[in-house]
């Protein structure tokens, strides 16, 4: 799925950018080769003659360090965090751990290895953690490979199932309330970061909860959100934490549970947002009147002036 939207987000941008800039279309492939135009090339003859990168790959590689590390060997300038921020910020368990320093509140979670007794591990977890309990790959974009367990059987088989596709797991209390997404940028208006409005994501189905409903196509996103004044005032100032707090660079947005008794929790932190002309980014810029060209223009410029040494 983050194949596809990495595609459409690359897409938008470039159609975006090619009335002042002159783009150029660069696609690294599912089995890591990269093309330029279509044409298959080295990295280092890829990026030959090109001035800064505009970092339009969710998930794995894009995300994660991986490609960033490639960047910072060609000396190239680049849109989004860097190589160790975009690392943590993919591994949800240490983004956890860190935030707590900075008393953000995350769900109760525990972690679970490759190593760990599975019986004796799920034991421990279905007497620690509220039912019912959301299962998901430690490291990955998005809300991707979450599973909802209910019970005991079905820990331990989505425990198997993850485990079986990833290094890790982790495995958290589900809290009841409203979805909410909230992006945050740079040196924008005058502010060191700028917090865009907090978005709602309303589901159109009955189901029981799932966090990725933001990803299926069944919800509702509303901009600004329909929260009171002190949830969007702490959604705000969330992200704008979680941000500085991860040391980040340029853009990100964070994502939250709203509940009614217990207040705003921190779920997850995207890197690199998508951009595509349906993603909720885009929405949140629309809102408060900011074009996407201009937002693309002042992300490139932030990439470009940002000392190559501090990343």
């Amino acid at each position: 799925m983050e194949y596809d939207v990495s595609l459409k987000t690359g897409a938008n941008i470039l159609n975006i950018l090619q009335d002042t800039h002159t783009p150029v279309d660069i696609f690294v492939s599912k089995d890591g080769k990269w093309h330029v135009n279509g044409l298959e090339k080295s990295s280092e003859r890829a990026l030959r003659s090109v001035d800064v990168v505009f970092n339009a790959m969710h998930g794995a590689y894009g995300e994660d360090g991986g490609v960033q590390e490639v960047l910072d060997a060609h000396g190239l300038p680049y849109t989004g965090s860097g190589r160790f921020e975009s690392m943590l910020a993919m591994n949800k368990w240490q983004t956890k751990e860190l935030l707590k320093k900075h008393n953000i509140k995350t769900p109760v979670a525990i972690l679970v290895k490759q190593t760990d007794h599975l019986l004796d591990k799920a034991k421990q977890i279905w007497g620690e953690i509220p039912h019912p309990m959301i299962v998901k790959p430690t490291c990955g974009g998005s809300s991707l490979g979450i599973i909802v367990a209910n019970s005991f059987q079905e820990l331990l088989s989505a425990l198997e199932t993850t485990l079986s596709q990833h290094g890790s797991v982790l495995v958290e209390e589900y809290i009841k309330g409203k979805e909410a997404t909230c992006g945050v940028i740079e040196k924008f208006r005058n502010k060191d970061v700028y917090v865009l409005p907090a978005i709602e994501i309303r589901k159109q189905s009955d189901k029981v909860f799932d966090y990725t409903s933001k990803y299926d196509g069944e919800t509702e996103e509303v901009c600004p959100g329909n929260f009171s004044r002190e949830e969007k005032k702490e959604i705000e100032r969330l992200s704008s934490l979680v941000h500085t707090a991860l040391g980040l660079s340029h853009y990100s947005r964070s994502d939250f549970i709203v509940s009614p008794k217990r207040g705003v929790y921190f779920l997850e932190v995207n890197t690199l947002p998508g951009l595509t002309e349906k993603s909720l980014l885009p929405k949140a810029l629309s809102a408060v009147g900011v074009s996407f060209q201009e937002f693309l223009h002042h992300i490139l410029g932030l990439a470009l002036h940002k000392p190559y040494a501090s990343r």
